[in-house]
């Protein structure tokens, strides 16, 4: 199933040049690596666990915020119900077909070329702007004390399950911007004060894509997306790969574990 999902432009796809863009600009094209049967499974399964026609203890819901305000996106609430209007899914490693999805050969090549020794996976999340438009997200690094970790991860891997047009909830980067480092020490959200000290308008790149289309993101890069387009969703999943050397440091609930990926070859196996 996994060699079946990559679309045939991934086959001759050059990693060390799309991992040289990615290391100077903090973000790097693939292009179309998904093929259209992995799109509609993935759209269908995604469906399939907003809805709850498939279940998996654990999993993570979040609503989206009915004003179309980030800010205002519930916390803490989980599942609510069959609901196209969930923003975030997390822990999607549970399901086969986007465990399938994130171990192949590709997304492999490309975590290895990044990260040495054993390979896991710390966080496997889609991402949702339904019908209504969503949620806009502003300016943010993805790492920080808010991530509990011993190392900053530095590699995730976007894949676009709908048309991201923009203007219509694609990513948006700052190229370069990841070379600083967090902004602050808790990560996430950037405060305006320094959005606003930095230009960032001035120096923002959209990142429109089409589905099948996937992003390397590198976790300190600034990013965002506003609001889709109202009647269009936007789906996208995305995997974050790190070091097996990495560990949890959260004090408030038991250290996280985290998924196996890539284990480094035995030599002489």
């Amino acid at each position: 199933m996994v060699r079946a999902m990559l679309s045939v432009e991934a086959e001759g796809l050059d990693v060390a040049a799309v991992l040289a863009h990615y290391e100077a600009q903090g973000f790097a094209r693939l292009g179309r690596v998904l093929d259209d049967a992995g799109v509609e499974a993935l759209r269908e399964r995604a469906d399939d666990l907003m809805l709850g026609r498939v279940v998996y203890p654990g999993m993570f819901f979040q609503p989206d915020a009915t004003t179309g305000r980030y800010e205002d996106a519930p916390l803490g609430l989980g599942w609510q119900g069959p609901s196209l209007d969930y923003r975030k899914l997390e822990k999607l490693e549970k399901d086969p077909r986007f465990l399938a999805w994130m171990e192949n050969p590709l997304f492999e090549r490309i975590a290895r070329a990044r990260i040495p020794g054993d390979i896991v996976l710390y966080r496997a999340i889609l991402f949702h702007k339904g019908p209504a438009g969503g949620s806009n997200l502003p300016f943010h690094q993805d790492g920080g004390k808010l991530w509990g970790l011993t190392r900053e991860p530095d590699l995730q891997i976007w894949t676009a399950l709908d048309d991201a047009p923009e203007g219509g909830g694609c990513l948006e980067v700052i190229p370069g911007s990841h070379r600083a480092g967090l902004v602050t020490a808790l990560g996430g959200v950037i405060p305006p004060d320094r959005v606003e000290a930095a230009d960032a308008e001035a120096h923002v790149v959209p990142l429109p894509v089409r589905a099948g289309e996937a992003l390397l993101v590198h976790n300190h890069v600034w990013h965002r997306s506003g609001r889709g387009r109202p009647g269009q969703r936007r789906r996208a999943f995305s995997a974050c790969y790190m070091s097996a050397d990495t560990t949890c440091v959260r004090k408030k609930k038991a250290p996280r574990v985290f998924p196996p990926m890539f284990r480094h070859p035995v030599r002489g196996a």
